[in-house]
């Protein structure tokens, strides 16, 4: 295969990627758009929804080490070394910030069901340990490289939740999108490689989208109990 034919690879899976985050990732997501602050500044969603949000993304996201330390632990890529190193970094401070933000708020609100839900989401997080430690080459990555171009969405979130408690949100140091593509480019190109890579990035984004769909079953049922 010659040069050009390997770059075009590359790049092509670097775009997938962002394709299938802005396809299927949390910004996609009816309930965590509606989580969100819009452009104006208007919160949109009531505290118990932002107070659940918070809750329980501090429980998939919220230990160490996580889908990125695992993914740092895995990779043999000398072009994804400096990026994982920052992405850990930056991911323990929002890891800090996640949970500031779930004490800030306080507790999950009361619904039905909540032993379940919280099995659940205690399962989304196994799997997304077992993704993160898989020994197929460039499936940890895979779900690291979502996971950072997710939690731009994710973020807006947490940040929601924060400024309805007052708190100020702190600017996020996570390896930025054309720096995460283009570190996903450069350890691409090969087919069993960018297959692996794509896989990790869909499992990700998954449980992203399970946990959203999870919250909104949560926040509808307990709206049908308050009418």
């Amino acid at each position: 295969m010659n040069e050009a034919v390997v770059r075009l690879r590359a790049k092509d899976i670097s775009g997938l990627i962002e394709a299938l985050v802005a396809a299927d990732g949390t910004a996609g997501h009816p309930y965590a758009a509606q989580a969100a602050i819009s452009h104006n500044g208007t919160l949109l969603r009531s505290l118990p929804n932002l107070a659940d949000a918070a809750y329980y993304l501090c429980m998939l996201h919220g230990r160490h080490p996580g889908v990125i330390d695992h993914a740092a632990t895995r990779s043999a890529d000398n072009a994804a070394r400096a990026w994982l190193l920052q992405a850990a970094d930056a991911f323990a401070s929002e890891r800090a910030w996640l949970t500031q933000v779930t004490v800030a708020v306080g507790p999950a609100p009361s619904t039905a069901g909540h032993s379940d839900c919280e099995t659940a989401v205690s399962q989304q997080r196994h799997a997304l340990e077992m993704l993160a430690q898989s020994d197929r080459r460039g499936c940890a990555m895979g779900a690291a490289i979502a996971l950072v171009l997710d939690w731009q969405a994710v973020r807006r979130v947490l940040d929601s939740a924060a400024l309805r408690m007052g708190l100020e949100p702190r600017p996020s140091i996570l390896p930025d999108r054309a720096a995460t593509l283009a570190m996903a480019a450069a350890i691409g190109g090969d087919d069993s490689i960018d297959r692996a890579i794509q896989f990790g990035a869909r499992q990700l984004l998954s449980q992203h989208r399970g946990l959203w769909d999870l919250l909104s079953a949560r926040a509808e049922m307990r709206a049908r109990d308050q009418s």
